[in-house]
């Protein structure tokens, strides 16, 4: 068996190679980018309702790309059976080094479609997802990011990680970038992806910080003048599987560790980072003394955001300090997981 899934890992998986490039008149429209890790029928199930979007809009050509983070289960089987038997494109991708950031940014490498469609392996696109995402950005005058709605998959799952609001808006300093579009459901022009770069490897699930590197995506992109566009349409059913009080606070102190290294990382550049961490512990003061929780359904404190954005901070000041060291190991890794295959 284990000789068998070498194999197949050898045949399907193509190891990231070089940065996106732009697009040419025979490229398809539209990428989606699906980064998964030990999660095989959740993302099977994901794959299908990509197939359905595409043959609903077979007008806009699309490709999917698949980055395996490393998984031990039977992704590498499923994924084979699948891209042998699918109507579309489907380029798997095998990424050794761990972390969601290092993932979408091998998926950004391998893909060639004009418009980069982001989707977790535990959403499903709605029906008329392509067409909705067609409809916005045929009315582009220019680069642009844009999520989409982002509802419950399962309903004996609390409500987070979803955005359900059903008013188109635009991205200014005055809101938090965290969660204003959710990583789940993200697109941009591959523009974007030239200008802003790679996603930052220190944030992400399964990076020392955790989580944000799409907050920090957004941050980047905003300080060279790229509008961040939320749309009410565009949806997807997010199935986080986390119903538990428990794992939502897990997933919340994840969220503002990475945000705590957000802060600090962006501190000259975005100042406006402060305001809100300021606002966050003036909140927690006024929780203490019988204030509005940060999240009353959910029945989530200010105070584990405060304490884990200051820890963040910390974490990130000594990421910077120690990167320097421990850079030319990480290019050589880097290197050897390119030249697999």
């Amino acid at each position: 068996m284990a000789a068998e899934r070498a194999e197949i890992l050898r045949k399907c998986a193509q190891p990231s190679a070089e940065p996106p490039k732009a697009s040419s008149g025979r490229d398809p429209a539209a990428s989606f980018i699906v980064c998964t890790r030990n999660r095989a029928e959740a993302l099977e199930a994901c794959i299908r309702s990509i197939e359905a979007t595409c043959r609903s809009h077979a007008s806009m050509t699309s490709e999917l790309v698949v980055v395996d983070n490393g998984s031990t289960d039977d992704t590498a089987e499923r994924l084979a059976r699948i891209a042998t038997t699918s109507g579309m494109t489907i380029t798997p991708v095998l990424e050794h080094r761990r972390g969601l950031a290092a993932a979408r940014n091998a998926g950004m490498e391998r893909s060639r479609g004009r418009i980069l469609i982001f989707i977790d392996d535990d959403c499903e696109v709605g029906l008329h997802y392509l067409r909705d995402l067609e409809r916005h950005y045929l009315s582009d005058e220019g680069c642009i990011i844009r999520g989409g709605r982002v509802e419950l998959g399962n309903a004996l799952d609390l409500p987070f990680t979803i955005k359900r609001s059903l008013q188109r808006a635009r991205f200014t300093p005055d809101i938090h970038p965290g969660g204003f579009i959710l990583g789940c459901n993200m697109t941009m022009h591959r523009e974007v992806a030239l200008r802003v770069g790679y996603f930052d490897e220190r944030f992400g699930a399964g990076s020392f910080l955790q989580s944000a590197e799409d907050t920090d995506y957004i941050v980047r992109a905003f300080q060279l003048g790229i509008p961040i566009e939320y749309v009410p349409d565009m949806s997807v059913l997010h199935y986080h599987g986390r119903n538990t009080r428990e794992a939502i606070e897990r997933l919340h102190r994840n969220y503002s560790l990475g945000n705590g290294g957000l802060c600090l990382k962006h501190l000259f550049k975005a100042p406006w980072l402060l305001r809100h961490f300021y606002w966050t512990f003036r909140s927690a003061c006024r929780e203490s003394w019988g204030g509005d929780r940060f999240d009353p359904e959910v029945s989530l404190s200010h105070w584990p955001i405060v304490s884990m954005n200051l820890l963040g901070a910390v974490e990130f000041a000594g990421l910077a300090v120690t990167g320097r060291h421990r850079q030319p190991e990480l290019d050589k890794i880097k290197q050897a997981t390119r030249s697999l295959g």
